[in-house]
């Protein structure tokens, strides 16, 4: 999955990016609201994590032109901030969830696996499909049973395609997840995941579509 993090402090932007990364997500960070909307014009991502406090232009506002143009990012407000009125004022403004600094860390991750789970669609917090489970919360994978250790690249492209059995994701929506800016990307980096999950899980978890992309099977 990749995050966008929107922090102007360093100490913390630094800590949090490593946070985030040690957790296998790919991010990428920027430190003001118009390099923010820069951002989520040319990428994707499935989560901003955002200070409202920024430098400039307020967080809060960058809220609302998001939610003006109609960009459904789930939208988790990390912020100093910790008056009722502020925190009503970021939730009306089209965020998903309020966390206050400072903040404990396995509870911001658990906040962000409840939203991710949410845009997808799902309310179980453990992904299973045919015999395959991941548990974000661990990082455990097993398959019938049996525990599978996958490298945290194998991990992002399995979650992706395991979130949404039977939707199609193509190579390039695939490294959008695996990937932030400063990645080199490999021409084949996709097709070398795939590979070697199926060898750890069998050539019949992910079905290859030619020319299109990949999907796990309902």
């Amino acid at each position: 999955m990749r995050l966008l993090l929107v922090e102007d402090d360093l100490m913390i932007g630094e800590t949090v990016l490593g946070l985030l990364r040690g957790e296998h997500y790919a991010v990428d960070w920027v430190r003001d609201a118009s390099l923010a909307d820069a951002a989520l014009m040319n990428e994707h991502y499935d989560l901003l994590l955002l200070d409202l406090g920024l430098p400039g232009r307020d967080g809060l506002d960058l809220l609302h032109s998001l939610r003006s143009q109609h960009i459904a990012t789930p939208v988790l407000v990390a912020t100093a901030r910790d008056a009722k009125g502020d925190r009503v004022a970021g939730l009306d403004a089209g965020a998903d969830d309020y966390i206050v600094k400072p903040y404990d860390t396995d509870e911001l991750l658990a906040r962000i696996r409840a939203l991710l789970r949410r845009s997808a669609g799902r309310g179980e917090p453990v992904f299973e499909h045919k015999g395959i489970t991941l548990n974000p919360a661990t990082r455990e994978a097993t398959a019938h049973g049996q525990p599978v250790l996958l490298s945290a690249r194998e991990w992002a492209v399995l979650e992706a395609l395991l979130v949404r059995p039977g939707v199609l994701l193509s190579r390039a929506q695939l490294e959008d997840k695996l990937f932030s800016w400063k990645d080199d990307i490999n021409s084949n980096a996709v097709e070398v995941y795939v590979h070697g999950l199926r060898k750890k899980l069998g050539n019949e978890v992910i079905q290859t579509v030619r020319g299109l992309g990949y999907l796990v099977p309902k």
